[in-house]
């Protein structure tokens, strides 16, 4: 087993493969070469230099690590290339596992608007909105006219809440519409934007769904990420509290009915959100294991990512829905994970943009170094006659070398290392700035 991701869901899935007695693979950039999961696999595969770009998101890479390292399937984790139907697609025509759905399910979910269409085609409530991608501001106009403001513009071609954009009023799509359709090309190479009424303080609710590909579905009850912070989750719990029995059963119904009707296998979670009235839309479906997922095993003691594996390998689901039951309560905290996810963003495009010449400076830095110690040592060489001279005509006068900017003129080696000891730290700095400067002797250069 290849696991194609690092961290903490690497080490997550290396664990479960040991449960299963399956040898593992993991892969690395340059830059964590030392990191945990590394040294918890069996084996492991260098991908290439720290950017993403250039290792983890590299799929031929990636394929060409699994053919060395002899593994016959592929898990991806979460983020990277865990939703990339091409990713899913590329293992198949390898001929290897990939720990996940079928790649045309992938492809179906990542769409926003295929997936909305498909849900509400398998009578899956949707947000009131448009059918599909909009054109232009105008386009957007007659759909407010229809459900009516405030409207959200969002990208089509990604999730997270990334390039989501709220209107108020008409007079403002136009500018709407060219921010979100700018950051939509930005964050997922895609610049189609749909429109969705804009619910006001709606709670997020979203219901773990497992699959085999014999047509098994079942469902593990439901995770509430209400309390987020500019659509990033802050706080994930379960069970979801205060939630009507009614209003639960309307939505694992409908999460079963949603990944039925697409022909879903493997692990997934439909997302909803749930107005003050009670009704319950479809927000989208994110086609991996997520980062929550250890919630909903603490409250039903079943092991998500040992079923992962077991289901892909064809087995059929070992629960049934009856028996999938929640016990207590369990929650997971994000603290200001937005800001983090921001942090993650600016040092991955950092590492892609300055990889290279990062590379090269340190080379340069090496070259340089390696030239200052041979200066160095040479002068040393040659002052060292000098220095012996010097210091026989102050022992012919009767002191030692001198150190005025200690306070003495004639303290022997061993006295002034008795008084470095015993300066502040601003007295150090002036040794040591009198030591750069060249002027008499230097402390780190003075020879007994």
């Amino acid at each position: 087993m290849l696991v194609a991701n690092r961290g903490e869901i690497a080490r997550r899935v290396f664990r479960a493969c040991r449960r299963l007695g399956l040898r593992t693979v993991a892969v690395y950039s340059e830059a964590d070469k030392d990191a945990l999961h590394v040294r918890d696999a069996d084996r492991a595969v260098l991908l290439g230099p720290a950017p993403a770009r250039e290792s983890y998101l590299d799929v031929e890479r990636l394929l060409d690590a699994a053919r060395r390292s002899g593994a016959d399937a592929v898990h991806p984790g979460y983020g990277f290339l865990s939703e990339s139907w091409r990713f899913a697609e590329a293992c198949a025509r390898a001929g290897l596992t990939f720990i996940g759905p079928p790649a045309e399910a992938v492809r179906a979910m990542g769409d926003k608007t295929e997936a909305r269409r498909l849900m509400a085609a398998a009578g899956v409530p949707t947000v009131p909105g448009s059918p599909g991608p909009i054109a232009d501001a105008a386009e957007a106009v007659a759909v407010a006219a229809k459900v009516g403001f405030p409207l959200v513009l969002k990208a089509a071609g990604g999730g997270g809440g990334i390039g989501m954009a709220r209107v108020d009023r008409a007079a403002d799509l136009a500018t709407a519409f060219a921010t979100a359709t700018r950051r939509a090309q930005s964050a997922f190479a895609n610049p189609a934007v749909y429109v969705e009424r804009y619910l006001e303080r709606p709670r997020h609710v979203e219901v773990q769904v497992f699959a085999d590909a014999h047509g098994s579905v079942v469902h593990l009850h439901e995770r509430e990420c209400s309390i987020q912070r500019r659509h990033q989750k802050l706080i994930e719990e379960s069970p979801a509290p205060n939630l009507a029995a009614a209003i639960k059963d309307g939505l694992t119904e409908a999460a079963v009915a949603g990944a039925r009707a697409i022909g879903y296998v493997n692990a997934g979670t439909m997302e909803f959100l749930v107005d003050a009235a009670g009704g319950f839309y479809f927000l989208e479906m994110n086609t991996r294991i997520q980062v929550e997922h250890p919630v909903t095993e603490e409250v039903t003691g079943l092991d998500l990512v040992v079923e992962q594996l077991r289901v892909a390998a064809g087995e059929r689901l070992s629960w049934r829905q009856q028996a999938i039951v929640q016990r207590g309560r369990e929650q997971t905290d994000s603290v200001l994970s937005d800001l983090e996810q921001l942090l993650g963003r600016g040092r991955n495009e950092i590492e892609n943009r300055t990889g290279g010449a990062r590379q090269a400076a340190g080379r340069a830095r090496k070259q340089v170094g390696d030239a200052t110690a041979r200066a160095r040592k040479a002068a040393l060489d040659a002052a060292d006659p000098v220095l012996a001279q010097a210091d026989r005509a102050r022992r012919v006068a009767g002191v030692g070398p001198t150190f005025p900017i200690l306070g003495y003129d004639d303290l022997t080696a061993a006295q002034v290392q008795g008084r470095l000891d015993g300066l502040s730290p601003a007295e150090l700095r002036k040794v040591r700035d009198y030591e750069k400067r060249g002027w008499g002797f230097g402390l780190a250069d003075y020879r007994d």
